[in-house]
């Protein structure tokens, strides 16, 4: 090997030198370069997990954000429902109320005519039997000739308006 210039001996040497500063460097440098990679591989890995995880979890929260939203919109229109039933029903009770207030007004008023009604007759009932009986007074102590008789029926005329004011 000498004659393509290589010498055996220099060879080995070097390589023997090669091997020990390769073992050196395998040993110092090389594993903790790669521990210190794998290392920042797992915390990469891990972080992407979490960040995995995280989203799941917002999409989760999203989820059930949306439902709450939703029932609180159902909630709400049923509220809003059950509020216009309660102020229908209400309206329909006081619209009742006003319209039995209004029959027994109506009542009380028609039994007050009736009684005005009754008293007037009562009273126009006496005073037409009094008249009846002034007249009766008057023509039993006059004679019934035809001049008295107009006389008679001129005073009573005459005497009707007075005896209408002494009943009152």
């Amino acid at each position: 090997m000498d004659a393509l210039g290589i010498n055996l001996p220099g060879l080995l040497t070097q390589l023997v030198s090669f091997l020990v500063l390769f073992g050196a460097l395998y040993a110092v440098l090389y594993k903790p370069i790669f521990r210190i990679l794998d290392q920042r591989s797992a915390k990469i890995k891990e972080s992407l997990a979490v960040a995995e995880d995280a989203r799941l979890e917002a999409a989760r929260s999203q989820k059930d954000i949306e439902k709450q939203i939703s029932e609180a919109r159902a909630e709400g229109q049923a509220m809003m429902v059950q509020a216009r039933e309660v102020a229908e029903r209400f309206r329909e009770e006081e619209l009742a109320k006003a319209r039995g207030e209004i029959a027994s007004q109506r009542s009380r008023a028609e039994n007050e005519v009736r009684r005005e009604r009754d008293l007037v007759i009562e009273d126009l009932r006496r005073k037409f039997a009094d008249l009846a009986i002034i007249a009766a007074e008057q023509i039993t102590r006059r004679s019934l000739d035809k001049a008295a008789h107009k006389e008679l029926v001129d005073g009573f005329l005459d005497q009707a308006p007075r005896l209408g004011n002494d009943g009152n």
